[in-house]
């Protein structure tokens, strides 16, 4: 059980103007999802507009070699790896809204 000190709680409440420290925290955390989800489809949308495809378009054409650039460039690998990297966060940051919400 994780507790707060009446302070917090009471700051809380105020800024997010709920009756009670439970909604205060639950709206908080769902606002803060919704925040990350948000930042993430605008780096992820950098991508898709860098490279004119969706990232299962990208990560295919990289496996199969058919990018019309080297695949094993730095520009390449770099982009995929950071491109994976917020794919899998904006997953995991959807998965955990789906449970909270």
């Amino acid at each position: 059980m994780i507790t707060l000190s009446p302070k917090l709680g009471k700051v809380l409440v105020e800024i997010t103007q709920t009756p009670d420290v439970d909604m205060a925290m639950r709206k908080i955390l769902s606002e803060y999802l919704e925040l990350k989800i948000k930042q993430l489809q605008e780096k992820i949308k950098t991508f898709e507009d860098k490279w004119g495809l969706s990232f299962e378009e990208f990560s295919g054409k990289c496996q199969n070699k058919s990018l019309n650039q080297d695949v094993y460039s730095y520009e390449v690998e770099g982009d995929f790896w950071e491109w994976e990297r917020l794919e899998t966060l904006k997953k995991h940051y959807c998965e955990l809204k789906s449970r909270w919400m």
